[in-house]
């Protein structure tokens, strides 16, 4: 395994440890409500930023950004990114810990449906097949949660959405980061502001271990996503593809230790979501070793 290797999967094994278990961090939280959980998210996300980007010395990157163009996909993005961190934080909070992994497990397939839609991508045979199973299995879910799972998709939705628009505007992870932050920033200052001057307001939670662990949500928001741009430009797509349900299995098992029900119909659920990441992941290992098959053959001849 050569160095480059060697750090692309170490930082992808990072970042999705990270975003496994980011339940257990939010329900230490759990006395803060979601919205000042994700103000303070965002707040504490720009110093980081900036940390980042001083300590790379990408300052010239952070300038590359600032066009009409770029700031008017990121602001785009930033919106997509604060909508799935409340909802994720709300999720948390509500005991749907398995609904949440549950978005992220079907995050790769919609990838893939978004990009036949909306890209005019051509999806194999095997694709089609796996996007099919995982739908019967959201169906599944639905009955076994008594109600569509709503958080589950808007999860899926915004970051499959968010994960295309990053593709395309191609920035650096920490400016494109720092950028978000920033845009956000505002909106949660002014909330901010609102919140404390009421009766029951408060700054930094009811102080203590609070202010501490409320000042790292920066730091935890910001690793994983850097880690990952690290890991992206290192890796095999394939092999990315494989290590990225490691975030959503850890956030399954941590929501069976917390004592959420699982019964006949979320492991059929489950079962068929599991199923159709098995068809898509072989898929897209076969796929990618046939088509470097066929580039060896082409510089061959």
């Amino acid at each position: 395994m050569s160095p480059a290797i060697r750090l692309g999967f170490f930082s992808a094994l990072g970042a999705y440890t990270i975003w496994g278990l980011l339940p257990l961090y939010f329900k230490v939280l759990g006395h803060i409500a979601p919205e000042e959980m994700l103000a303070h998210r965002i707040l504490w996300s720009v110093p980081t930023g900036v940390i980042f980007i001083a300590i790379a010395a990408k300052w010239a990157d952070l300038r590359a950004v600032l066009t009409v163009r770029r700031m008017g996909w990121l602001t785009l993005s930033a919106a997509l990114i604060g909508l799935n961190w409340f909802i994720y934080i709300w999720a948390v909070g509500q005991d749907r810990v398995m609904e949440a992994s549950l978005g992220y497990y079907i995050n790769p397939l919609v990838n893939v449906l978004i990009g036949a839609v909306f890209l005019s991508e051509r999806l194999r045979p095997a694709q089609w097949a796996a996007v099919g199973v995982a739908a019967i299995g959201v169906a599944v879910m639905a009955v076994a949660f008594g109600r569509v799972p709503w958080a589950a998709l808007i999860l899926c939705l915004t970051f499959a959405i968010y994960s295309v628009i990053r593709k395309r505007v191609q920035v650096d992870g920490r400016a494109g980061f720092l950028v978000e932050a920033a845009l956000l920033a505002p909106l949660a200052a002014l909330w901010m502001g609102w919140f404390t001057g009421q009766p029951n307001g408060r700054l930094l939670g009811e102080g203590g271990s609070d202010i501490l662990l409320l000042m790292a949500s920066g730091p935890i928001t910001a690793v994983p996503l850097i880690l990952f741009a690290i890991a992206a430009k290192r890796l095999m797509l394939s092999t990315v593809g494989m290590m990225q349900y490691l975030g959503p299995t850890l956030q399954f098992l941590i929501a069976l230790s917390f004592g959420e029900r699982f019964g006949w119909t979320h492991g059929v659920g489950f079962a068929c979501i599991w199923a159709a990441l098995v068809i898509f992941t072989t898929d897209s290992v076969l796929g990618g070793r046939k088509a470097r098959r066929l580039a060896r053959s082409a510089q061959v001849t």
